[in-house]
């Protein structure tokens, strides 16, 4: 198994808008709204930091009750595998892949799909990923169940389930791939 991180290649891997200030993320959204207009990041509300950031929470304590050790507030993002539609969100796409054997995997979490959609009262269809989070081990059932999404949802037209949303809550690995 790899895990995938999409990124602008004129920015750099691994920014994350949550692990800096409110003020500064709101000026990081403007700047790619003025500057990279066609990029899914410009596309986002005013209040997707407070989102996310209120996701995150709920992400650690998830964790807590799972024994997942979290380094960091919050994590970096990667996906299980290649994900087609993630690899279109940047103006200047490109990825960085990492085998899973490089983690430990006591310091990641999984959600079926992106975490905000999947923690969100949005979506009430009963499946049982949904307000789930995993560990390594829990996640290769799940996959085993019903699959990669990205092969059965890549365009979304089954729900917001698009990808396997990896939370990486140390620097261990991630490191040795910033720039």
């Amino acid at each position: 198994m790899y895990l995938y991180h999409y990124y602008d290649s004129t920015i750099g891997p691994f920014k994350s808008l949550t692990a800096i200030s409110p003020d500064e993320a709101r000026a990081v959204l403007d700047e790619i709204k003025n500057t990279r207009p066609n990029s899914q990041s410009a596309t986002r509300h005013d209040k997707y930091v407070q989102y996310r950031r209120n996701c995150e929470a709920i992400l650690r304590t998830e964790c807590a009750k799972k024994g997942i050790i979290t380094e960091r507030v919050s994590p970096h993002y990667m996906v299980v595998e290649h994900s087609p539609w993630l690899s279109t969100w940047f103006e200047n796409s490109t990825f960085i892949r990492i085998p899973i054997e490089e983690f430990d995997v006591r310091k990641l979490s999984f959600t079926y799909g992106d975490s905000m959609p999947t923690f969100s009262d949005a979506f009430t269809d009963g499946k049982e990923y949904r307000k789930q989070l995993y560990t390594y081990e829990e996640i290769l059932g799940i996959i085993e169940k019903y699959g990669l999404p990205q092969d059965w949802n890549d365009d979304g037209a089954h729900g917001p389930e698009r990808y396997i949303e990896v939370h990486v809550w140390s620097d261990d690995v991630i490191g040795r791939y910033l720039y």
